[in-house]
């Protein structure tokens, strides 16, 4: 197989259930085995951010522009500027957004797990509350 043009696809808004305030995404690779790799562009409007999820694999965030935090579940919450990567575990509980005062956007850039394990990419669970997003 040869070198392939990836086609391109539409900017989608992220669900409610998902995130809070408006998020946009647009998913720019979803490889095939043997690859399982994904690849999003995520632009967070100020103070949009992500419900509390997991990934099967990890995750890998990359921000391209404005400020942002990500903060794994009973640690300190970690700002993010443009350049900054940080690497999620397997497992391991999180969000990611937008400060209140910014916009922010990322590449994200997980790992689907292996056919026939059973488990999702991506497990959603609970928006934050107010206490837990940092106040303006």
């Amino acid at each position: 197989m040869s070198t392939q043009l990836q086609p391109k696809t539409p900017t989608v808004k992220g669900p409610a259930e998902w995130f809070t305030g408006d998020v946009y995404f647009n998913a720019y690779y979803a490889g095939s085995e043997p690859s399982r790799t994904r690849l999003n562009l995520v632009r967070f409007t100020p103070g949009a951010h992500t419900a509390w999820h997991k990934h099967a694999v990890g995750q890998t965030l990359h921000v391209t522009e404005g400020v942002g935090y990500v903060q794994s579940r009973g640690e300190e919450i970690i700002e993010l500027h443009p350049g900054d990567t940080v690497y999620t575990p397997a497992g391991e509980w999180h969000w990611h957004g937008a400060t209140a005062g910014n916009f922010m956007c990322h590449l994200a850039l997980w790992e689907a797990p292996a056919p026939g394990s059973g488990e999702p990419e991506t497990t959603w669970g609970e928006l934050l509350t107010a206490d837990e997003y940092p106040a303006a």
